[in-house]
């Protein structure tokens, strides 16, 4: 029996050894199973990915980014700013038409520019740069030639464009002519303002003997040396005058009648009802504190005075008036 035992373990042993080693060596060498691919569907049977509503998103700029908090902070300021601003003018607006009710300022304010004169310049030159006014006065200036009278010059913003003594030219329309100042007046009601134009004038151009000054009123001034004026100069003027109309006849009737020119530059009402308004309201204010009645219609002015318009325009909304006049005759050469 042990004989048989002994016999019997070796060969079980053997058998399960070899067992083993069949097993191993198919894992070996039996080739891997393939993994099959999924099959992809066709895309028009693709499901879409289901979406779920969003959270408000912050605002974002023009490269996809929130705003940052500096610029945020920054537009906040600008228009608090801003809405302050406009309830500082109405505010300010509503005081004045408040004050200017009370206000009893007579028709002729002239007399305010003799204590505004020395700060006159400073006082306008802001305004007039924004508004472009020194090209407009400019452009009307150069139109002048012989005989020149300028009425209500003030301070003499003019005198810079000025262009004295005669030459041969052509005019805008190619015709000969004879252009530039032989001789120049300046009349100003105020001393003065007259004062600080004879001052400007003599260091612009120190050379030039044709000229005068004279204090005084532009509804009664006269000839000079009995001769007609070629070319008389009036720039924002008729806003202080008493009566506008008389006066412009009185210039017509002291302008050379064939190729005589009268030449405004002058700021009064609106094309709008609204900007009236606003200027209606604060006038007798306006007037009372610098001289000038700016609500004046210059159109119904320039009819009412019997002038003939060879031109008319228009700047500002209507609020800045240029015209080139001429006396009416029953002849006239052009």
């Amino acid at each position: 029996m042990n004989a048989t035992r002994l016999c019997k373990t070796p060969l079980t042993s053997y058998g399960s050894f070899r067992s083993a080693s069949s097993k191993a060596s198919r894992q070996k060498t039996s080739p891997k199973p393939a993994i099959l691919k999924q099959r992809q569907p066709s895309p028009s049977y693709q499901r879409r990915p289901q979406t779920t509503p969003k959270a408000a998103e912050a605002p974002t700029d023009s490269r996809g980014h929130g705003i940052p908090p500096r610029a945020l902070t920054f537009l906040g300021i600008t228009a608090l700013t801003i809405s302050t601003y406009c309830g500082y003018l109405y505010t300010s607006y509503r005081r004045e038409v408040t004050n200017a009710s009370k206000l009893n300022v007579p028709r002729d304010v002239s007399d305010r520019y003799n204590s505004t004169a020395s700060t006159f310049d400073a006082d306008v030159a802001i305004s007039e740069k924004a508004m472009g006014l020194g090209k407009k006065r400019r452009d009307l200036v150069q139109m002048a030639r012989g005989t020149v009278l300028e009425v209500s010059c003030g301070t003499g913003r003019n005198l810079p464009f000025y262009e004295l003594g005669e030459r041969r030219g052509t005019d805008k329309d190619g015709r000969a002519s004879v252009l530039g100042c032989r001789s120049i007046t300046f009349l100003d009601l105020s001393p003065q303002m007259i004062a600080i134009t004879k001052e400007k004038f003599e260091k612009l151009y120190p050379t030039f003997s044709g000229v005068s000054f004279q204090t005084g009123d532009a509804g009664s001034v006269g000839l000079r040396s009995g001769e007609q004026y070629d070319t008389v100069l009036q720039t924002m003027g008729l806003c202080s005058m008493p009566d506008p109309a008389a006066t412009l006849r009185h210039l017509g009737s002291i302008t050379e009648p064939a190729r005589g020119r009268i030449l405004l530059l002058e700021h009064g009402r609106s094309y709008y009802d609204w900007l009236n308004r606003i200027l209606d309201n604060l006038a007798p204010a306006h007037a009372d504190r610098h001289g000038c009645w700016w609500n004046r219609d210059i159109g119904a002015i320039v009819r009412e005075s019997g002038l003939e318009i060879v031109e008319e325009k228009r700047w500002h909304m209507g609020t800045t008036w240029r015209y080139v006049l001429r006396p009416k005759t029953d002849e006239k050469s052009s």
